[in-house]
């Protein structure tokens, strides 16, 4: 029988973070049920003793179910639509945890409603991609009833290296929306230097080998090294999010004055990636952007270059 200590779990959303976070759970031994849009995507689950669902409303009769989608119009049909909705349904979990990165009125909206139903709703959006899930060193940052953080935090360390509980309500949307604020911010950053020392005759190699090993650097521009060295745009977040996440981090600018000139600069960045066809890649393809405004074009270096995440 399930208990706080040995909870049931269901997941909702196996995409590129879903997958490797559900999987984290599995492998910790929680017996877990998943169901994801595209079925197949959980066979890899599937394999390892999960048990795949047809409908969300299958995953009422779990005690905690962790949702992982890509919008804030996702989470509001995955948790709230009439005739799907895991909080419509007959049966419902006890607790739900949501890892997305959705705006705040949103979150507060299927908060509101779970609560009315006598669900608990804990917000826990990540920082990181699959490699960084498979590696151990994601972070996690929380919100939400304390009570409820006591009875989910085992679950969530499960996939989370970081865990950093910040109060209650939405606290940890907003959090999550301004790292991903600074994550473009620094990208751009990271793109005109390398460009500059393209055009001056420094390899992206070498300035990337300093600026990881100062204190410039961090596990991300270790991680994004492949990518702006070797021009590896294999997607692990696409300009198409970051500009979700800018647009959601603007908005609370308006609403509380704040001007945020460079800010602004980077989300239009991040829209010429996309205008330029980059939608699908990874956002770090803003470096391809810095290049074209510079009148130059980028090669791999194909260098002996790691990400840091073995």
């Amino acid at each position: 029988m399930a208990t706080q200590e040995n909870p049931t779990v269901g997941w909702i959303g196996l995409g590129n973070m879903g997958a490797p976070l559900a999987t984290r759970l599995v492998d910790e031994g929680y017996s877990t049920a998943v169901w994801n849009r595209t079925a197949s995507k959980a066979d890899p689950l599937a394999a390892k003793g999960a048990t795949v669902v047809e409908a969300i409303r299958d995953l009422g009769s779990q005690s905690v179910v962790f949702s992982m989608v890509s919008t804030s119009a996702d989470l509001e049909q995955v948790m709230l639509d009439p005739e799907l909705g895991l909080l419509t349904g007959d049966s419902l979990p006890e607790i739900v945890v949501d890892c997305s990165t959705v705006s705040v009125e949103t979150s507060k909206k299927v908060r509101e409603f779970a609560e009315s139903k006598g669900v608990r709703f804990f917000a826990a959006p990540v920082s990181g991609n699959g490699k960084v899930v498979a590696a151990g060193k994601l972070s996690v940052v929380c919100s939400g009833d304390e009570e409820t953080f006591a009875i989910v935090q085992p679950l969530i360390e499960s996939f989370g290296r970081s865990v950093t509980y910040v109060g209650d309500g939405e606290a940890a949307r907003l959090v999550k929306i301004y790292h991903n604020l600074l994550l473009g911010i620094y990208t751009q950053a990271l793109a005109e230097i390398l460009v500059l020392g393209e055009k001056s005759g420094v390899k992206r190699e070498a300035v990337m080998e300093f600026i990881n090993n100062s204190v410039m650097g961090s596990i991300f521009s270790q991680y994004k090294t492949p990518a702006l060295v070797n021009l590896d745009f294999h997607p692990t977040f696409t300009p198409v999010l970051l500009r979700k996440d800018f647009d959601l981090g603007l908005t609370e600018a308006r609403k509380h004055e704040v001007p945020m000139p460079i800010t602004n600069l980077t989300r239009d960045i991040v829209e010429s990636s996309i205008g330029h066809g980059f939608a699908k890649d990874d956002f770090a393809t803003m470096l391809l952007i810095a290049a074209a405004n510079a009148g130059i074009e980028l090669k791999s270096e194909q260098a002996d270059v790691t990400d840091g995440l073995d």
